[in-house]
C-alpha cells in the first residue's frame, strides 16, 4: 500500500470555490471535525474569503482558467496524510464524518469512493444521474495525499491514481445540493459546454459534425432517460436527461462555429 510520506497525521477537507458566499457557510460548518480546512478562492469577489476565515480555514487566492490545473495545484496545498475533496454545495453528515474517521484510522486502501444523494431544490432525485456535469452517483473523494492527479482540462478533467482503490463506496452518502431549480440546470449546460468547446479546440480534438453530434444526443438521452431511469423523476428527470444529452451536442457545435485553437 502506498504510504503518504512527509505529511502530518490526520485529514484535510479541500474546498475549491468561485463566489460561493450563499452556500459556503453550510458546507464549512459540517467540516469542523477535520484536522484542517483548505479553501482555494478562484477569482472570488464576494464574501467567500471572510466566511472561510471565520471557520479557521487556510486559504489560497488566485486566478485559474483550467479546472484540472486549479485542482492539481490545490492538492499540493494539503498538508495531512488524508484528503477529503468537497464542493461548496455538498454537506458531510455526522454519520459520514464518523465513517470516514473510522476508515482512515485503520485503512485497507488508498482511495475510497463516496456515495452521493443529489437534490434539486429540496427534492431528492434518485434516478438519472451520471451525465458529466449533471450529477454524480459517487466520486473518489477520500484518498491518501499524493495519490490523486488531475489532467489539465477545463471540463471533466481526467483523474488518475497511484495506490489501491476500495472496490465499494462508503456507506453513508454526501448530501449534494446540486441545483436550486430548473434554471440552474440550464445555466450549467451553457457554462460547461463553453468549457468543453474550448478544450476541444485547444487540444485539437476531433469535432463532430452536426449529424454525428445529433446521434450522440439521441443515444445519451436514451441512456439517461430510459436506462438510468430519469423518467421516474417526471419533469425534473426529463430536464436532466435533455440537458445532459445536449451537453456533447452543444459543445461540439460551439467548438466548430465559435472556437479556434488559438482562442483562450
Amino acid at each position: 500500500m502506498t504510504v503518504a510520506k512527509g505529511f502530518s497525521p490526520g485529514i484535510t477537507a479541500l474546498v475549491v470555490i468561485y463566489n460561493e458566499e450563499k452556500i459556503l457557510e453550510n458546507c464549512l460548518k459540517r467540516l469542523a471535525w477535520v484536522d484542517e480546512i483548505m479553501v482555494v478562492l478562484d477569482k472570488c469577489t464576494d464574501r467567500s474569503k471572510e466566511i472561510a476565515l471565520a471557520h479557521n480555514a487556510r486559504i489560497e487566492e488566485g486566478r485559474w482558467d483550467v479546472d484540472g490545473a486549479r485542482r492539481e495545484m490545490s492538492l499540493g496545498l494539503c498538508r495531512t496524510e488524508w484528503v477529503l475533496e468537497v464542493d461548496a454545495d455538498e454537506w458531510i453528515t455526522k454519520e459520514l464524518a464518523d465513517e470516514i474517521r473510522e476508515t482512515i484510522a485503520d485503512p485497507k486502501y488508498d482511495v475510497y469512493d463516496l456515495n452521493v444523494e443529489n437534490y434539486i431544490g429540496g427534492k431528492l432525485i434518485v434516478h438519472g444521474w451520471g451525465g458529466g456535469s449533471f450529477g454524480k452517483k459517487s466520486y473518489n473523494g477520500l484518498f491518501r495525499n499524493g495519490t490523486k492527479t488531475y489532467a489539465p482540462r477545463r471540463a471533466h478533467a481526467h483523474v488518475s491514481f497511484e495506490g489501491t482503490i476500495c472496490p465499494t463506496a462508503l456507506k453513508n452518502p454526501v448530501v449534494h445540493h446540486i441545483f436550486s431549480d430548473v434554471s440552474a440546470i440550464i445555466r450549467c449546460l451553457d457554462r460547461y459546454s463553453d468549457y468543453r468547446a474550448k478544450d476541444l479546440a485547444e487540444n485539437n480534438e476531433k469535432v463532430l459534425g452536426t449529424w454525428g453530434a445529433a446521434r450522440k444526443f439521441l443515444s445519451r438521452f436514451w441512456k439517461i432517460y430510459v436506462v438510468r431511469g430519469a423518467r421516474k423523476e417526471k419533469g425534473y428527470g426529463l430536464v436532466l436527461a435533455l440537458c445532459a444529452a445536449m451537453y456533447p451536442l452543444v459543445s461540439h457545435i460551439k467548438a466548430r462555429y465559435e472556437e479556434t485553437p488559438s482562442k483562450s
